[in-house]
């Protein structure tokens, strides 16, 4: 009996190998005629649209010329580096004629199009709590967006490095002899030697830290006066920003004057209105009868 059910067991495997075959093979051919059956087609759309992740944003017409050269000039000069292969293609595709680039985009149009309808889709499956969740998410991508570049542009401007602590001026200047392999390791056995160190030998490394604040403190000043040369003064610190001139206050002397001032006009005032009634009430309307002879 052994022997049968191995044979068995055998030839449904066989089965089973033939069956992934023919659907490999059936994909291969479909993939040259551009027609794929029902079933997968069915299949992938399944899969790409899920609830829980939302659709991804569809590629311009550009980005589909990168991936579709991207192989080719790879394989063309496979000891180039990846920015240069970059720099080839886009080459390449500032010398395509408006023609040559129509199917690029006509293809990132339509897959916009699907992209509008998918995303509906989505936000319509979505709870107030999900929706809320990605609006705060947003938020936080903005704000780290803008922080990064904000911290581009003042490095560019030549913005002056912030003052070093003692430990980071020992760990700088030990590191490379420091032990551990990874770079958590050697922080970490630095971290420890550098708790083991005893004052005297710690006074060497703040006196430089002290030093390192003096550079900072002078350099951030020489910067802050070329910020406000160039008319960006949104860039200097608070505290060194020159202080707005606030309006003199007034002695109570002054108020005093105003307060008459205020007193007398409304006095005038009121006795304007009372000889405008005055007059308006000595005067009679006059009403003229005439007389018709019969």
């Amino acid at each position: 009996m052994a022997p049968f059910s191995l044979m068995s067991a055998s030839v449904s495997l066989l089965a089973k190998s033939f069956n992934v075959f023919s659907c490999t093979s059936c994909l291969a051919s479909s993939r040259f005629t551009g027609v794929l059956p029902a079933v997968y087609i069915n299949q992938v759309k399944f899969l790409t649209s899920q609830a829980s992740s939302p659709p991804k944003r569809p590629l311009n017409g550009y980005m589909r010329f990168v991936i579709q050269q991207q192989p080719v000039i790879t394989r063309q000069n496979p000891e180039i580096k990846r920015v240069d292969i970059i720099r080839k293609i886009a080459q390449q595709w500032r010398t395509l004629s408006p023609d040559q680039k129509q199917p690029f985009e006509e293809a990132s149009l339509r897959a916009r199009e699907q992209f509008k309808i998918d995303f509906q889709h989505y936000q319509a499956q979505l709870t107030p709590a999900q929706i809320e969740q990605q609006v705060q998410e947003k938020r936080q991508r903005m704000a780290k967006r803008k922080s990064i570049r904000k911290k581009r542009e003042l490095t560019i401007l030549g913005k002056p490095k912030r003052p070093r602590s003692p430990f980071n001026i020992f760990m700088s200047e030990h590191f490379e002899e420091a032990r551990g392999a990874t770079t958590q390791a050697k922080m970490q056995s630095l971290l420890e030697d550098w708790k083991n160190m005893f004052g005297h030998q710690k006074k060497v490394y703040t006196q430089l830290a002290e030093d390192d604040k003096i550079r900072y403190k002078n350099e951030m000043k020489s910067w802050e006066e070329h910020m406000v040369e160039l008319g960006r003064e949104d860039l200097i610190r608070e505290k060194t920003r020159p202080a707005k001139k606030k309006a003199p206050a007034k002695t109570p002397a002054a108020k005093k004057g105003t307060k008459k001032v205020k007193a007398v006009k409304k006095t005038t005032a009121t006795a304007k209105s009372k000889t405008t009634r005055k007059t308006t009430k000595s005067t009679p309307t006059k009403t003229v009868r005439s007389t018709k002879k019969t």
